[in-house]
């Protein structure tokens, strides 16, 4: 049984790839920083469905912003299950705002967060996964880094750095069978994207199903992602069948990412 550690798996695209890479006979490990949500997330995932195979999810509580979580959380991870096999970085998005409107303090909690917080955890996870011979190392971005949104300039510039972070990473264990890529999704049925387009509303002065009605206008698919559609490029990256992937950026954007 491979075990897997998902970031955010409390809810939206963290908890639907826990439920997918459960569904599939992995050993999940769910990290959030709040408790509650995140034991009554594992309660949920857990168990058998139907007539398929009994799921195994645990709760972690783990801050990725926070310098000594990493070591913490890895510790834990390597005296209960033996190491660990997928690493799912997934944060929640920062504070909206322009390029120019966001001070010192507010970049650097950014920076812990989307990138400092998830190369500390690859850090620490890929040269046990070199060693066992096997490792898949997944980043959960946005097409933001491709299409930036001026008014989400901490996601854009942090997960710009964190893409090329993964390209470097993919080249360090390659040859041992570990692979690192990203999954960059669009716009996603999440309470981030909500929270987005409630805050846009607000300063257009129009009401939220008008802005919502325009953003989903510029998706050739007519809507956003749901979940489990990331949930299942995060998995297939994770998978064997993937073995041969490494370096690249998958984008799920039902067709919204305008550059070729």
């Amino acid at each position: 049984m491979r075990t897997a550690l998902v970031g955010g798996g409390a809810s939206g695209i963290g908890h639907a790839v826990a439920e997918r890479l459960a569904g599939s006979g992995d050993r999940v490990v769910i990290t959030g920083r709040r408790a509650d949500a995140l034991e009554a997330a594992a309660a949920r995932l857990s168990g058998a469905v139907g007539d398929g195979p009994a799921r195994e999810v645990h709760a972690l509580v783990s801050d990725m912003a926070d310098p000594a979580a990493a070591a913490a959380a890895m510790d834990k991870v390597d005296d209960r299950y033996g190491g660990l096999d997928v690493l799912v970085l997934n944060a929640g998005g920062p504070p909206p705002g322009g390029i120019l409107d966001l001070d010192d303090a507010r970049w650097r909690e950014a920076s812990e967060l989307l990138l400092l917080g998830p190369l500390r955890l690859a850090r620490l996870a890929m040269p046990g996964m070199a060693k066992r011979g096997f490792g898949r190392v997944v980043f959960v971005t946005s097409t933001a880094v491709r299409q930036p949104q001026p008014d989400l300039a901490a996601s854009v510039v942090l997960r710009s750095a964190v893409t090329a972070a993964a390209k470097l990473l993919s080249r360090e264990f390659a040859a041992a069978g570990v692979t690192v890529n990203c999954v960059a999704p669009g716009a996603t049925s999440t309470e981030r994207r909500t929270q987005i387009l409630t805050n846009r509303a607000r300063a257009a002065n129009l009401g939220f199903d008008e802005l919502d009605a325009q953003d989903l206008a510029h998706i050739p698919a007519g809507r956003a992602a749901r979940p489990a559609e990331i949930a299942a490029a995060v998995a297939f990256l994770a998978s064997d069948d993937a073995a041969y992937i490494n370096g690249t950026v998958l984008t799920v954007d039902g067709g919204r990412t305008e550059t070729i």
